[in-house]
């Protein structure tokens, strides 16, 4: 839960008695929010959104990534989370992604993340493994899609079982030592996401990657300890929760992205989800960013706002923070998440990459002076409440 006192760019003070609660006025949206002692100046977030822009296929962040991600840093986004960045070179998506496995990335995000900062912005890393998802073609329009041969930097992909996604190759089956790895691998990038100066860690358990492959029945079909019934294929995933939170420190809070449904019959599903935050909040997890599908292919009902219902059950049944996404796009509707109590932020994707200044945009419809809204000084003459006839100095 969060508590204390934060004061916003207008003096106001706010007194919060639990996650998501104020009693001061104005919009949720620009409330500061607490989680330990990390406090973030809104509860406008980008969301981690791929890349594949990383032309060397080493995994080391480019100027496109300071460019992308410090835009929004700029735009008054409270925090910026990377893309899922691989903890292994086998668990990137495609060879094309990011990585935090040796010291020349760190170094790299290190440039990257001081900028941010530099903006009143906090930074977050998502770490991931693709697990079964990996070595793919990026599928940028005019390239090919599918799996990525040897001759395109591709490899051989692991899963928790010999099961293949939808038109992918046949994963190889972990080892009890190859699960061992991959959890030391998870706390080595963590160590250094802190070397790099990220505020905050998100382990990336959604979207079909190796950590949902093992949650789901429907990816992962072992008979050991680390499948079968619930709490078997929880096991591994709170291993990796255990060693990054004990690679962490205490002070800096830990998210989790979880795919609250599988959206298929047999598979992960909501009360699952819950049920499992609720173990998070017991090992130390502070946020959950709630998100669906990805595991299989399914018919998903895609809406405005439509994984919002997710993070409200996560929220509600489990007594843990929670992120909502999913198609929220225009200022009064994530305002209205916030009022209903359905999250405790949002996290924007294509709508911060349609605007990257989205949250000054949100600021004047929501009825923030500019002066309250979070404006580089640089950018105040482009101000949104500033009429067209106003007299300039």
């Amino acid at each position: 839960m969060v508590s204390g006192t934060a004061v916003n760019g207008n003096g106001r003070a706010d007194k919060r008695v639990g996650a998501g609660v104020t009693t001061s006025t104005g919009p949720l949206l620009f409330q500061p929010l607490t989680l330990r002692q990390t406090t973030f100046r809104n509860r406008i977030w980008v969301a981690p959104m791929c890349q594949y822009s990383v032309p060397e296929q080493n995994g080391i962040p480019t100027d496109w990534h300071l460019v992308h991600l410090g835009a929004r840093a700029q735009g008054g986004f409270g925090l910026v989370l990377t893309e899922a960045t691989a903890v292994v070179p086998e668990g990137r998506i495609s060879p094309q992604d990011t990585g935090l496995w040796n010291d020349e990335q760190t170094q790299a995000w290190s440039r990257i993340t001081a900028f941010i900062a530099g903006q009143g912005a906090r930074s977050g890393v998502q770490l991931a493994h693709a697990g079964r998802k990996a070595s793919t073609h990026r599928g940028f329009p005019g390239e090919p899609t599918g799996p990525a041969p040897a001759s395109d930097g591709g490899w051989e992909p692991v899963g928790p079982s010999p099961v293949a996604f939808t038109g992918l190759v046949t994963p190889h089956e972990m080892s009890a030592a190859d699960l061992d790895d991959t959890v030391e691998a998870f706390a080595a990038a963590t160590r250094r996401a802190l070397t790099a100066g990220f505020d905050v860690v998100e382990l990336h358990a959604a979207h079909g990657y190796l950590l949902h492959q093992f949650l789901s029945p429907l990816s992962n079909t072992r008979t050991d300890a680390h499948g079968g019934d619930f709490d078997g294929r929880v096991a591994f995933p709170l291993r990796v929760v255990d060693a990054v939170r004990d690679a962490w420190p205490s002070d800096r809070p830990l998210f989790v992205r979880l795919s609250a449904t599988d959206w298929a019959p047999g598979g992960w599903d909501l009360e699952q989800t819950v049920r499992l935050s609720r173990l998070l909040r017991e090992h130390g997890v502070d946020l959950v960013d709630v998100s669906s599908g990805g595991n299989v292919r399914a018919d998903i009902p895609v809406g405005p706002g439509y994984q919002v219902p997710f993070s409200a059950g996560v929220r509600s049944g489990a007594g843990i923070a929670t992120g909502a996404v999913g198609l929220i796009t225009e200022p009064d509707q994530a305002e209205q998440v916030l009022a209903n109590g359905e999250a405790d932020a949002v996290l924007l994707a294509r709508a911060a990459l349609r605007e990257p200044a989205w949250p000054l945009r949100a600021a004047s419809e929501l009825g923030l002076t500019w002066r309250e809204a979070p404006y580089p000084p640089a950018y105040v003459r482009g101000r949104w409440d500033d009429a067209p006839t106003r007299a300039r100095p």
